[in-house]
């Protein structure tokens, strides 16, 4: 089964594209990923660019219109994505506790519809 390992924290605690803290967790991202191809169960996946690039279109009473940033306020961003191929939730749940987080955050763990990739 397909699940996706969805992946939240404080983009602050990065500092900016390229820092010392940036290019670690990236590198931990990296060694999770190829773990992941070496045995066969990613699927796809990437990280985002940080909250201030994004742009938000929400539909409101049929009418849309665009927003800059997130579609929240939080205090965790969404950071990026895993969509892993495992016999079943307990599987995907013990590969997202593998996840490299920075700091406190959170990693949502979700089956995919079927057919959806």
């Amino acid at each position: 089964m397909e699940y996706a390992l969805v992946i939240y924290e404080d983009e602050a605690v990065y500092g900016e594209e390229g820092s010392q803290v940036w290019l670690d967790i990236f590198a931990q991202h990296e060694a999770f990923a190829a773990e992941l191809v070496e045995k066969g169960l990613l699927r796809g996946g990437a990280g985002l660019k940080p909250t201030n690039t994004a742009t938000t279109v929400r539909k409101v009473a049929g009418q849309h219109a665009l927003h800059d940033g997130p579609f929240a306020e939080s205090k965790e961003q969404l950071g990026g994505f895993y969509v892993i191929e495992v016999p079943d939730l307990d599987a995907a749940l013990a590969w997202a506790r593998k996840l490299p987080l920075t700091a406190d955050g959170a990693v949502e763990v979700r089956p995919v519809l079927a057919g959806s990739t």
